[in-house]
């Protein structure tokens, strides 16, 4: 992915932030786009109802038979279906050019793309200190029982997973270093595009 815009023209690259659930890479990620111009956040496709209060560009609602055209047209970077559930995808991108592209996903996604032999892609890992950290997050934002010990669960598995591929960890045990750091990694990578 490269962009021509003359004078200023630079290789653009992927930016890939995985983590568990509830150890606050939404957050990190928020900021970080806030506060470095050159990156795009993706907004994802989905195939489920927007929910109550949720904003309509949160991601591209569509129904089944539209995801799956754009999937079998070469429109997605990665996908996922979610037993029982919806379909979610990242866009092949549209993005101004000079823009890094920022992809929030999950590490199934971040295979696929690491697969696909996607040039100029920084992988990222957020995580907390302990996984103890992380199940004290998911109480202390109101999640229920259940709901902890499912995300807990995902998260053994998304550890265990992110082990085989090449991403950089930061751990999340302060918000300003925790963005600052994924900052500080996104301008190193800019320097070897």
């Amino acid at each position: 992915m490269s962009a021509d815009t003359g004078a200023t023209s630079r290789p653009v690259g992927v930016i890939v932030v995985s983590g568990p659930g509830g150890v606050g890479k939404g957050t990190v990620v928020e900021r970080a786009v806030a506060n470095d111009g050159e990156i795009a956040l993706s907004r994802s496709w989905t195939t489920r109802d927007r929910r109550p209060g949720e904003a309509e560009d949160a991601y591209v609602f569509v129904d089944e038979e539209t995801f799956l055209a754009r999937r079998d047209d070469g429109g997605f970077l990665e996908w996922n279906h979610f037993l029982g559930g919806a379909y979610y995808a990242s866009p092949v991108p549209e993005i101004g050019a000079g823009k890094d592209l920022l992809l929030e996903i999950d590490v199934n996604g971040a295979r696929q793309i690491h697969e696909n032999g996607t040039a100029n892609t920084l992988y990222v890992f957020i995580d907390t200190v302990t996984p103890e950290h992380q199940r004290a997050r998911l109480v202390g934002r109101g999640d229920t029982p259940e709901q902890v010990e499912r995300r807990m669960e995902a998260g053994a598995q998304e550890r265990e997973m992110a082990a085989d591929l090449p991403y950089v960890h930061i751990v999340n045990d302060d918000l300003d270093r925790a963005v600052d750091d994924l900052l500080a990694l996104i301008v190193e990578y800019r320097s070897r595009w």
